[in-house]
């Protein structure tokens, strides 16, 4: 029988007056080019091509099936109905609603096909959240916009963000919102929620036992209530439920030392699988610390698997075809193995 082949990637555009344009082209110049179309504007898509190196072609396609049908050294490229007519006359480098609305389409475009059965998953290159707002678009970023998107009759799926390398996982209780409003929205309800959507995640990646290691909101995890009681009165007792559920999770472990002790490196076996970090910052810093090259953004509890790089659109060096894919790249590779149902790098049960 005919062996039927793979469904490519859909790899969104991202900002079009940000680098994402680019790394998607420079990804496509390199050596193992991925099994992937781009959802995006074929004009600013040919701009970024020739930013990255010129002689990169471009094959318009209607649907993800076309693919089978590019020649070599061609970028696939489907663009969504109801772009901005306008959109080249956006500014490289600078934040424009333009550019806001063919990202957010890019990205409706995206959640349809993959839940219509036509892509494997999406990569997402980076937006920028100003531009979705200038562009009226409700959602502060990527993970509540997808969030929404794959929403059904039973409402909308709990979902998470995860940042992973190859020597760590961290997944966040809270994300884009004020400090003081995320501090607010600790509750061991949600908590709860994170460790279980980590530990059902680890699981679908092949894990057996996903050890789970609980951070802390305040110094020193409290420090017994003298620096907050946080960790007694909220997070302690979501852990404590995650145990009874046969979770193996653990903490509240202070949130400076967690992450050292969970680092998977050379000459240092991780002892935890995943971290949960209850603030964004406290989660992204470790992680983007030790290189976004090799960093990926994972949204769990979707109903399709969805990663984008690390970093953001860096107007600073938009449209001079100098910033790496290396991230995107590593995006596309951890999109391919969630797909397949393969375990995630980085951790302490990575190949143990």
């Amino acid at each position: 029988m005919p062996v039927t082949p793979p469904l490519p990637l859909a790899i969104t555009m991202g900002d079009a007056c940000g680098i994402g344009p680019e790394i998607v082209a420079r990804l496509f110049r390199s050596a193992t080019p991925p099994d992937a179309f781009v959802i995006g504007d074929v004009g600013v898509m040919r701009r970024a091509a020739a930013a990255t190196g010129g002689l990169l072609a471009l094959a318009p396609i209607e649907r993800p099936a076309d693919v089978a049908d590019v020649p070599p050294n061609c970028i696939p490229v489907l663009q969504p109905p109801n772009l901005p007519g306008d959109l080249m006359e956006a500014p490289v480098g600078r934040v424009d609603a333009r550019a806001g609305a063919a990202a957010a389409r890019c990205i409706e475009h995206a959640v349809a096909l993959v839940r219509g059965g036509d892509a494997a998953a999406i990569v997402t290159a980076p937006i920028h959240k100003e531009a979705l707002a200038a562009a009226g678009i409700r959602y502060p970023g990527h993970t509540e916009m997808l969030q929404a998107l794959a929403a059904d009759a039973g409402g909308m799926p709990p979902v998470r963000m995860m940042l992973a390398n190859d020597e760590l996982r961290t997944v966040l209780v809270t994300i884009h919102q004020s400090v003081l409003d995320a501090i607010r929205a600790i509750t061991t309800e949600s908590v709860l929620e994170t460790i279980r959507i980590a530990h059902a995640s680890a699981l679908a990646w092949g894990i057996e036992r996903p050890r789970i290691a609980v951070g802390g909101l305040n110094p020193h995890a409290g420090e017994g209530g003298l620096f907050g009681d946080e960790e007694r009165r909220v997070i302690a007792p979501a852990v404590e439920a995650a145990r009874a559920e046969g979770i193996d999770a653990t903490g509240p472990h202070p949130p400076d030392t967690v992450f050292m002790r969970a680092r998977d490196a050379a000459g240092h076996a991780g002892e935890f699988d995943i971290v949960i970090a209850m603030l964004h910052d406290h989660g992204l810093i470790p992680v983007k610390y030790l290189g976004v090259e090799h960093g990926v953004n994972v949204t769990l509890g979707l109903p399709f698997v969805r990663t984008s790089p690390d970093h953001g659109t860096a107007f600073d060096i938009a449209g001079r075809g100098i910033a790496s894919a290396a991230s995107l790249a590593y995006a596309a590779q951890v999109a391919r193995r969630l797909v397949r149902g393969q375990a995630l790098p980085g951790g302490a049960s990575d190949g143990r």
